[in-house]
């Protein structure tokens, strides 16, 4: 899993690359997390353009992330969902408490 972050004004855009499963889930969060406190961000854009693969693990992070910016009064969405993982999303019901945008530029945008 390939991890890449930008910064557009109040919002960290995280593009994720690669599966994320069990074997990358700690490292995600812990990078993601790590970012997040040490520049005190409260809105999250997770770009899942690049992801392959994804199972519970990955819905434990972005739920785990989901979380602790609710308690921040911050908000998370993810943008660019491909239909496999899209998938894994909708059976999660996930998107019924995230926000699902088309494009990182309509995230930042909207959020």
């Amino acid at each position: 899993m390939n991890i890449k972050f930008d910064k557009k004004s109040d919002k960290l855009i995280v593009e994720l690359t690669g599966e994320l499963d069990h074997h990358s889930a700690e490292e995600v969060r812990n990078k993601i997390d790590d970012r997040l406190d040490r520049e005190r961000i409260n809105k999250l854009i997770l770009n899942f353009s690049g992801v392959t693969f994804m199972d519970s693990s990955g819905i434990g992070v972005v739920i785990g992330r989901y979380k602790k910016l609710s308690l921040r009064n911050g908000m998370v969405s993810i943008t660019d969902v491909k239909d496999p993982v899209k998938r894994v999303f909708e059976l999660s019901g996930m998107f019924k408490i995230i926000k699902l945008y088309s494009s990182v530029q309509e995230a930042v945008i909207n959020m």
